[in-house]
């Protein structure tokens, strides 16, 4: 019993030092916020009738943005927009190189594959999803049921509406099931977005780092039918009028002030265990490896060739971000010996697990059950990403991950809707399709046919001990004629290289796909077909996974008395903290705020420190407008919380404690991405560009006043 009551003393002092929980919002009458500065009613967050702060943030399929207007006005990050911008760019119009202000509706851009998703409310369902889970079933049986009793749910909500989204999402590994419904809107359309040297001043090398001067906004607007249904672009929509716009206030901040953030994190892995957070450390090193050599290729590919640069911009914005990210998560676990602290706190669960023969008997087994998970899962998955990579749709060989897109619709589409996966159900295809056609702006054909050569040929240098057997059988039948001539027999016999006809073959059966006879599709065939057989035995081992931490963090919970953040997951969710700089070494201290002053002082006059002229004219002259700081007599740009965020999270509204938003989140500080898995309370700071430098850079710099006028501004 000593160990337990130390147990809980070490929990109780890392609770009272500093929240660093990603909370759902029925969870924030937990928190004490009044008594921690907050001024707004917390009741006002969230109302049924859409009228809350909750309902004016919306999810971006990937980031977070706010309505600021009540003309569908949204605002967000420019690196969240940044692929829409790069796919409306040409040499001749690059609104990434020069930026775009839109001055009437009709020059705005429609930005297709964009949506906005807005919050009509959520509830507990966790009884209704678990009650087909029956005693005796196996985990494959329990897969199937949950599946499709979610798919079931799922389509009677949406049922309510054309427009209406419908997500059911795990939460505690399944202890909870939460069921969110939005309303989507599918219509979007470019607004304002600064040009390069201000949306991503900076560039990879300030990426991660503080001070940071970067101006990282941009403006969107969603538009729905004239009955107020969110549907593609048509000439005829007309802008959303949204039921919840935020207040934005001009009053600033300064040391101490309380502050929250709300917004739709992506993934965070705090509550994974020693063996997991090990795994996911090697695929980080293997993933620093990967990124470097795209990179280096697509670079290479880009130096003399502005269209191709254009192209792969987006992707190599993508890549860095990921790579420096990996980076300082690495070196920050080994600095602050993150390995260390989750074997201490392994033991004094242990300890705790057998404090009690109920809980020894109940949990007893549960980390080395996951150990052993993990370990026997390890190297199938590592090859899965091998197999993945040359097809995946986000980092993979395009006219390849194109083939497997079309190949996956064709396939499912010949089974009953219930029975497909879920991204293959009637409810997605739109937007799959759409994917098709819009990848003409985000590829080249040649740069293509030489990625999948650079690719096949760094898989020949593994170990054919390493390699899945289809990739090592793959090989061996090129071998003879060598891979690249095999490469440059397949794109120029393939069709897919036209974008119509790609579409076309999406509504083929399977048999008439196969008639076709398409290399890049044979490929691609050949290749499924080991995934497809890893997907089916992956229900099995993934709904074993999924028990054994649920298991886990059922205990974890009766620990934290229910008072246990949940991981992030795409869902909405509220942090806070105060406005506070910090010391990341020794002799070292930032202040929590930069201003104007700092982005002339970097200025090289070469991407990324290329300040534009106007800025500097504005500066030297002090024509800030109302934006100026009074303290500091300058603009402030940029400032830090100790809120805690990750990906996702781009574009959230950092709010003061009357609700008003005083910032957009952008990103972290580099001591502060090992958060993902570990917090260290002094250390972890996330960063907002200010609103008053948005707003300077829309009037005085951008000269669009009709958006200032727009606004909701106090």
């Amino acid at each position: 019993m000593k160990h337990f009551f130390l147990f809980l003393l070490f929990l109780t002092i890392n609770m009272l030092n500093a929240d660093d929980g990603m909370w759902l919002p029925h969870q924030m009458k937990q928190l004490g916020l009044k008594e921690k500065g907050l001024v707004l009613n917390p009741d006002d967050m969230y109302r049924e009738d859409g009228t809350g702060i909750m309902s004016a943030i919306v999810y971006l399929g990937g980031g977070t943005g706010t309505f600021v207007s009540s003309h569908g006005l949204i605002l967000t990050n420019h690196h969240v927009a940044y692929r829409a911008i790069q796919r409306a760019s040409t040499p001749e119009k690059n609104y990434l190189q020069n930026g775009f202000v839109a001055w009437k509706t009709d020059e705005e851009i429609s930005v297709p594959g964009y949506y906005a998703e807005v919050l009509l409310g959520y509830e507990e369902v966790t009884d209704q999803v678990i009650s087909v889970i029956k005693p005796g079933m196996s985990y494959r049986e329990m897969h199937d049921a949950l599946d499709l009793r979610k798919k079931q749910m799922v389509a009677e909500v949406e049922k309510e509406a054309p427009d209406r989204r419908c997500k059911i999402a795990a939460i505690y590994s399944g202890n909870k099931y939460y069921l969110f419904r939005f309303k989507r809107l599918s219509d979007l359309r470019l607004v304002l977005a600064p040009p390069k040297a201000l949306g991503n001043f900076g560039g990879d090398v300030d990426n991660w780092m503080w001070p940071r001067h970067t101006c990282d906004f941009t403006f969107l607007r969603a538009y729905v039918s004239k009955d107020n249904i969110g549907i593609s672009y048509t000439d005829s929509n007309v802008p959303y009028q949204p039921n919840s716009v935020l207040k934005i206030s001009t009053a600033g901040v300064k040391q101490g002030d309380f502050s929250f953030v709300m917004g739709y994190p992506g993934r965070t892995y705090r509550n994974y265990t020693l063996s997991e957070m090990k795994k996911d450390i090697n695929t980080m090193k293997r993933s620093i490896d990967f990124r470097l050599q795209q990179i280096a290729f697509f670079n290479h590919a880009g130096k003399n060739n502005g269209e191709v640069e254009l192209k792969y911009a987006s992707r190599l914005k993508s890549l860095n971000n990921g790579l420096k990210n990996y980076q300082a998560k690495l070196k920050g676990f080994e600095k602050a010996g993150v390995i260390d602290i989750k074997e201490k706190l392994e033991s004094e669960f242990t300890n705790w697990v057998n404090s009690s023969g109920k809980w020894k008997e109940k949990y007893g087994t549960v980390l080395n059950d996951i150990a052993e998970y993990v370990r026997k899962t390890e190297k199938e998955y590592m090859q899965y990403r091998m197999v993945d990579n040359l097809l995946s749709s986000r980092y993979g060989v395009v006219l390849p991950a194109q083939a497997h897109t079309i190949l996956r619709i064709v396939t499912e589409s010949a089974k009953p809707d219930m029975e497909r996966d879920l991204k293959y159900q009637d409810r997605n295809l739109a937007r799959l399709k759409m994917q098709i056609k819009r990848a003409e702006r985000s590829y080249d054909l040649n740069t293509d046919k030489e990625f999948l050569k650079f690719m096949l040929n760094d898989l020949d240098k593994e170990s054919r001990e390493n390699l899945p057997e289809i990739l090592v059988n793959l090989l061996s039948q090129v071998a003879d004629s060598g891979i690249d001539s095999y490469v440059d027999e397949m794109y120029a016999q393939t069709v897919l290289a036209d974008p119509e006809r790609r579409l076309q073959l999406t509504s083929l059966t399977p048999d008439q796909l196969k008639e076709i006879d398409d290399p890049v599709i044979n490929f691609a065939t050949q290749l499924e077909s080991y995934l497809a057989a890893y997907r089916e035995s992956e229900k099995s081992s993934k709904m074993e996974r999924l028990e054994l931490k649920k298991k886990y963090l059922e205990a974890m919970l009766q620990i934290h008395n229910n008072q246990l953040a949940p991981d992030a997951n795409s869902t909405l969710r509220f942090t806070y903290g105060i406005i506070n700089g910090y010391q990341p070494r020794d002799a070292v201290h930032y202040e929590p705020v930069t201003t104007l002053t700092g982005v002339i002082e970097k200025d090289t006059g070469i991407f990324p420190f290329n300040v534009p002229d106007k800025i500097k004219d504005l500066h030297k002259t002090k024509d800030f407008g109302t934006y100026m700081d009074p303290e500091k007599s300058d603009i402030i740009t940029c400032f830090l919380n100790e809120t805690n965020v990750t990906g996702g999270n781009s574009g959230s509204p950092t709010l003061n404690a009357r609700g008003e938003q005083i910032g957009i989140i952008f990103d972290m500080t580099y001591e502060s991405v090992t958060g993902d898995y570990y917090v260290i309370p002094e250390l972890q700071r996330t960063i907002s560009v200010d609103i008053r430098y948005v707003l300077f850079v829309t009037e005085k710099f951008s000269g669009a006043g009709h958006i200032i006028r727009e606004l909701n501004l106090n």
